[in-house]
Formats: structure tokens, sequence, C-alpha cells
């Protein structure tokens, strides 16, 4: 899986497909496109931005596998479905587009769509307390509401430096291994599922838990849950329920609406 486009900084040169036709956009790409904008508007929303860069992707649906990723230079509050660019796994875009692609973004998530086929949505920030959890040794507490809930359910992977060399895919992935809820130390957070609503469910799960410790750690002792209830509470809260996942999101898919629907464009 070595990527075709070459790499200049942290771009990623997208050569065209040679001997390919451009791939046209089918009606559930463009769902597919609508869904993955919204999601974006939320992220800036929620306020879980770092600048230009992170990335959120979702698989095309179709035989190949084709995924949709933000263009490298916009903000999340930039992002339109029309906006977004389709990239195979060798990082050339399927049809001609003006916008390049972090070659970050590239690297991580090409090795998840690629090797993971329930991965259909994967989500990757660097946010604050995420950073900060990340960055302690002892990791995530389960200690908490929400980090109960994701017992048993969090893999890590050791910081190597800025995600930019493709041999770096194939330890990820044995980092990951079937966990969908991912630590990457000294570094940020990474959640997927089969769709961008469980890919959400799972980050905002995991960001809650995240901000919980942080603030619990500077007001003291946190009180130790045991491990039956830990393993419990795991069990029960059932982050990827479909319906519940997409409640939840389609909540925030309105309030988004409300506030500027230029996404859909």
């Amino acid at each position: 899986m070595n990527p075709t486009a070459k790499a200049k900084g942290l771009y990623l040169d997208q050569a065209p497909r040679v001997g390919r036709e451009a791939v046209p956009v089918s009606a559930a790409e463009q769902e597919a496109r609508v869904r993955l904008a919204a999601c974006y508007r939320i992220f800036a929303h929620l306020g879980w931005t770092e600048l230009i860069f992170n990335h959120i992707t979702l698989r095309v649906p179709g035989p190949e596998t084709i995924f949709l990723i933000n263009p490298f230079g916009l903000h999340y509050s930039e992002i339109t479905a029309s906006r977004l660019v389709a990239i195979d796994l060798e990082g050339r875009p399927v049809r001609p587009t003006e916008y390049p692609v972090n070659l970050a973004g590239f690297v991580t998530h090409s090795a998840i769509h690629g090797h993971v086929p329930a991965a259909h949505c994967v989500m990757h920030t660097h946010t604050t307390t995420g950073s900060a959890v990340a960055s302690l040794s002892s990791g995530l507490s389960h200690d908490t509401f929400y980090g109960a809930q994701l017992y048993g359910r969090v893999a890590y992977h050791d910081f190597e430096g800025v995600t930019v060399n493709p041999d770096e895919r194939s330890r990820m992935l044995a980092s990951i291994g079937d966990k969908r809820v991912v630590i990457l130390r000294n570094h940020g957070l990474l959640t997927w599922g089969e769709s961008v609503e469980e890919a959400f469910m799972w980050l905002w799960t995991l960001q809650r838990a995240c901000d919980i410790q942080i603030a619990a750690a500077a007001a003291g002792d946190t009180r130790r849950l045991s491990e039956e209830v830990r393993a419990r509470t795991s069990v029960e809260a059932g982050g990827d329920q479909p319906k519940v996942c997409r409640a939840v999101f389609d909540a925030l898919v309105r309030a988004v609406d409300a506030a500027d629907p230029s996404y859909r464009d």
C-alpha cells in the first residue's frame, strides 16, 4: 500500500490516475458528501478544530475503496460537500480537484480504510484535553462516567513523530487491532465506525472522558470504580447502537442547519 502520489512537505502531491477516467459522483457519494460536510461543521461548532489540520474521512459506497477527506487549507467552518476531495488508497484524486490533501491525514486514514473493512468513517482530533490525556503515562482513566463506558475498548499507539511515514501504517494497525477508540500517545484522539454517526458517538464519549478526567485531576483525587462496575458500565452504555448514534448526530445536524446550511453546497 505504497502511495503513488508523492509527498511535498505536509502536502500530498496528487498525480492524476493514469489511464483511469474520472469517477462520476453517484447519488450515494453525494449523500455521503453532505453527511460528512455536516460533520465538519459540527466539529467547528463544538470547537474540535486545530486551525486547518486534523481530519474526518468517510468511505464512498461502492466496490472500490475511495474515501472523502477535507481539502488541506480550509478551516472546518469552510467545508462544503463539493469541496471534499475523493481519493483512492494510493492518494490519487478520482476526479480533477483544485484542492490539495494533507499527507498525515492520508497516511493515517488510508491505513484504516484500506485494512479495516468495517471502518467506513475515521475521525482524528487534537483537542486540548484529548492531547493532554494522550500525553499521560497512565492514559485514560476509567473512573468517570464516560471513562467507564470505554473500559476495555481503548487501544494505544506510541508516538513516532508527525504521521507522514507510510511505514508507520502497519504498526498503527497492529496497535489498533479491533478497537474503535484509539489514543495516539503524546498526540491526540482517533475513532472509527461503520458510519459517521457511530464514529462521532465514540469520539464524543472519549472527548467527554478526557474533559472530565483533566477537570477532576485539577480538583483532587478521583474516586476509584471497581473493575466490576467499569465492565458493567461498558456493556450498558451501548455507544455503538445505530439508532442512538443517529438520533444524537441528527440533533446536531439540525443545529448546524439552523445556523448555516451552506455546508450542503
